[in-house]
């Protein structure tokens, strides 16, 4: 059985139409040397097409597409570097496959964003949910779908801030200031995506406490996206079960964790893996149809 049923959420950006009624993967696409994951494989055009048609081969609805790492302790990047590694992708992605896909950019920088919604970009997916200036009202302007991440501080000091009352109703609080501040600056609420931010600012057990508690983040109405890919958490879970957690090592459990939170009725799942991740989906579907959809 499914815990929460999926709301029939759509998104919606120029000729573009995403229907989130099912789940939709999110291919990664780091395009940053120093990505914790896979920082500096796919920085050159001719690698991230590759890297593209394979993820959409696989089952990818959506390319996520990141020019600044955020792990933690990160060093911030210059906006002229991010723009000068993002738009040429951008619009190479775009001009290759053009609308079959949506582009996502990874970025809390209004200009590159701006930037990157001319070459072709259709979401904004901002780990710092648009609090940098002038973001929501760029945001309002270009009219575009935004996923708000919930974040304490930035990647240098997150760590540092990761102490809750009660780690599911303190995501909902303040995702709710960040919600509050999108519409009155003029963000439509269909346009809103929300993330509870795995990983960022947050210790391993907030994150499963986070994970077990998923379901009530519907309270929003909202689609949200779990991002859970390889993160700390998963690496700490199998080296407490005695397994390989190298970041290579990740994908299977990093599926399963994913498939717990579309149980919960996440709609978009952020993935390094996406065929792993397509096969887990493929499996819940069966179940929670019992394979009517064979006959």
């Amino acid at each position: 059985m499914q815990l929460h049923d999926l709301p029939p959420f759509v998104l919606r950006y120029r000729n573009q139409q995403l229907d989130l009624s099912t789940p939709q993967i999110m291919g990664i696409l780091n395009v940053t040397p120093d990505s914790f994951s896979d920082g500096g494989k796919y920085n050159r055009l001719d690698a991230a097409l590759r890297h593209t048609e394979q993820m959409l081969n696989d089952g990818a609805a959506i390319i996520d597409i990141g020019g600044e790492s955020t792990r933690p302790d990160a060093v911030p990047v210059s906006e002229e570097d991010e723009l000068a590694r993002v738009v040429p992708i951008v619009a190479g992605i775009r001009a290759r496959f053009g609308e079959a896909v949506w582009l996502s950019v990874d970025t809390s920088s209004p200009v590159v964003m701006r930037a990157a919604a001319e070459a072709g970009a259709s979401i904004w997916n901002d780990v710092r949910a648009l609090t940098r200036p002038n973001a929501i009202q760029t945001a309002a302007q270009l009219a575009i779908p935004v996923i708000l991440m919930h974040m304490r501080g930035e990647p240098t000091t997150m760590n540092q801030l990761a102490h809750y009352d009660d780690i599911a109703n303190d995501v909902i609080n303040e995702l709710q200031q960040r919600i509050d501040a999108a519409l009155a600056g003029g963000i439509a609420r269909q346009n809103i995506v929300l993330d509870p931010g795995f990983g960022f600012a947050k210790h391993a057990k907030d994150n499963l406490a986070l994970l077990n508690a998923f379901a009530r983040l519907h309270t929003f109405n909202l689609p949200v996206m779990v991002a859970i890919s390889r993160k700390r958490v998963i690496g700490e879970v199998l080296s407490r079960a005695g397994l390989p957690s190298a970041v290579d090592a990740r994908d299977v459990v990093s599926m399963v964790a994913a498939l717990l939170a579309v149980q919960q009725g996440a709609c978009i799942v952020r993935a390094h893996d996406v065929a792993a991740t397509k096969a887990g989906l493929a499996m819940w579907q069966a179940m929670i149809d019992e394979g009517k959809s064979w006959q």
